[in-house]
């Protein structure tokens, strides 16, 4: 892992992680950062039948490493820098805390939020109770902004 300043961007399929993702590239690119885009594939429910249980778990590994690998390529074409990529397995809030903790180079921790209704599960965890025992900075992005005004605010 870089020693460099990084924006750690968490990633799943909805539209607010992409809003999120071209703001970190935008600002990273700003101020001479990094960024690393991280999605969680949760674990499979136990099956009976261990053989289906594990070809659904590559699946989702996978669908996971796409969707990075696609982002990571919209990124570099925003700014020349293809981000780091990373797929974790498990609990997301507790594994995302733990690999911000673990890594002091992680300048800010990225998240989007929906552009409308309650918070997700991420935005409520750090927002709320974790919020102040980050080291590093929370930055929530609207899902609304637009690519112009994540041009100017960045």
């Amino acid at each position: 892992m870089s020693a460099a300043a990084t924006y750690l961007v968490v990633i799943d399929d909805s539209p607010e992680s992409r809003v999120a993702m071209r703001f970190a590239v935008l600002r990273a690119a700003h101020v001479g950062a990094d960024v690393r885009l991280v999605t969680v594939v949760r674990p499979t429910e136990f099956m009976h039948f261990g053989a289906v249980q594990s070809m659904m778990a590559a699946e989702a590994r996978a669908e996971a490493e796409a969707l990075l690998a696609q982002l990571a390529g919209e990124a570099e074409a925003m700014e020349g820098a293809r981000p780091d990529v990373l797929v974790l397995e498990g609990e997301p809030s507790a594994l995302i805390l733990t690999h911000v903790k673990d890594n002091p180079s992680i300048r800010a921790l990225v998240l989007g939020t929906a552009s409308r209704g309650t918070p997700g599960p991420l935005v409520s965890f750090f927002a709320g109770e974790h919020a102040g025992s980050l080291p590093c900075i929370l930055m929530l992005v609207p899902g609304s902004l637009d690519t112009d005004r994540l041009a100017t605010i960045a």
